[in-house]
């Protein structure tokens, strides 16, 4: 039982930046874009989480180039919307707390639409998660990849941010570099762990060289892939020290893999009638309807779910590490910072109630409500991210699955 949260309200540094206190809204998607620019959903919903007390709150998740473009409700990380982001990072600066973007590809997760070309990859192949047909990268592209990597910082630092969050797991293009499910290149990008780590080590040094001495970097990593074949803890702890060397600031402790154990990174059950309401192609509607329960299988759901595996990490590791995965009251949260993880980060939480880390200063046992039924997660590929509690109109069928997994848990 939490008897004081002091540790959750003192400042804490990640590189050059003291955050204020020790809470970071995560980078959970929040699919509140529009034609790939911020919109002022987006604005108004980071400023709620800014003004609700977090030390940090995060922008997800900015493509790098366009080629990295899953979703135009995601946020294409270029010159042209760094005024827009500005008024973004000037109010939540103006709340109290510091302001940080996630910068990514998605690699083979994404479409001809979204990416204006065949989508790339560690590899060629075929995504069935898509689906689509995915092209290798050639090693030239490789290092002009990882130029737009550096670009992306630079771009954050003209909006205003004071971090940034590199995405090296989940299954995205770092991620499949790195995994043996994804990378089967015969060059020296592939083949040995520390060959598949040299891409994410060109993209390191030109973020790290953009980042300079003014900014800070986060990285989110896998734990473990999620799956046999993929990338198990001590391969990670591996990836995991390298970063360390390669200067990152701090490490986000995650895992998962979106094309092969997605609920693995969010647990539970993904709400099939949900995400399917939402969709607007028939024919992916009806496919994910008749096999989507198979493609996406339920990963039972506990509180701090990724906490045993991240105590490895920091028994191994020196550079301070964000604690994220079934974050949802404060008892959680003073187990995770009594373990030494220098911050904490929340998604559903903070979607649930922006003002979650408040609520906390008046009552540290503080529950953040969420039910964990991922109606928000199935509803994000279509449309913004929302909870179903703030939702009082659902259809039946929507609530009626919601009430199903509810009873089962």
């Amino acid at each position: 039982m939490v008897t004081s949260l002091d540790t959750l309200f003192s400042p804490a540094e990640i590189g050059p930046v003291t955050i204020p206190n020790r809470a970071i809204r995560s980078a959970a998607f929040e699919g509140m874009g529009k034609d790939n620019n911020p919109t002022d959903m987006l604005r108004d919903y980071h400023w709620s989480v800014a003004a609700g007390g977090v030390g940090m709150t995060t922008l997800a998740y900015a493509g790098i180039n366009r080629s990295a473009l899953s979703f135009d409700t995601q946020l294409w990380l270029r010159p042209e919307i760094a005024p827009s982001l500005r008024l973004i990072t000037d109010g939540i600066h103006q709340r109290g707390a510091k302001a940080s973007i996630q910068i990514g590809h998605c690699g083979n997760m994404t479409h001809i639409k979204t990416a204006g070309g065949i989508p790339v990859g560690a590899s060629t192949g075929f995504n069935l998660y898509s689906p689509t047909i995915v092209r290798g990268l050639g090693k030239d592209e490789l290092k002009m990849m990882a130029r737009d990597f550096g670009d992306a910082v630079r771009t954050a630092r003209d909006a205003g941010f004071d971090c940034v969050e590199v995405h090296a797991g989940h299954g995205y293009l770092i991620s499949q570099f790195l995994s043996p499910y994804t990378n089967h290149r015969r060059d020296e990008f592939g083949g040995s762990l520390d060959a598949r780590m040299r891409f994410m080590r060109l993209c390191m040094e030109e973020v790290m060289k953009a980042a300079g001495s003014d900014m800070g970097v986060l990285v989110k990593t896998n734990m473990r892939d999620g799956f046999k074949g993929g990338l198990e803890i001590d391969d990670c702890l591996t990836v995991a020290r390298e970063l360390e060397q390669l200067g990152a600031h701090a490490l986000v402790l995650s895992g998962g893999f979106v094309s092969k154990a997605p609920m693995y990174v969010m647990r539970g059950e993904m709400p099939i009638v949900s995400m399917t309401h939402y969709m607007r192609q028939w024919w992916l509607k009806l496919g994910v309807r008749m096999v989507g329960k198979y493609m996406i299988p339920k990963v039972p759901f506990k509180p701090l779910y990724f906490l045993e595996d991240a105590r490895r990490f920091r028994a191994a590791l020196s550079l301070p590490l964000v604690y994220v995965g079934g974050v949802v009251d404060g008892a959680g949260i003073g187990q995770v910072l009594g373990e030494g993880f220098e911050f904490v980060q929340m998604g559903r939480a903070l979607l649930r109630e922006p003002d979650f880390i408040n609520r906390l200063r008046n009552e540290a046992s503080h529950h953040c409500g969420c039910e964990h039924v991922n109606y928000c997660i199935a509803r994000m590929y279509s449309r913004e991210m929302a909870c179903h509690c703030t939702l009082p109109d659902l259809p039946k069928n929507i609530r009626k699955e919601i009430n199903r997994i509810k009873e089962q848990g």
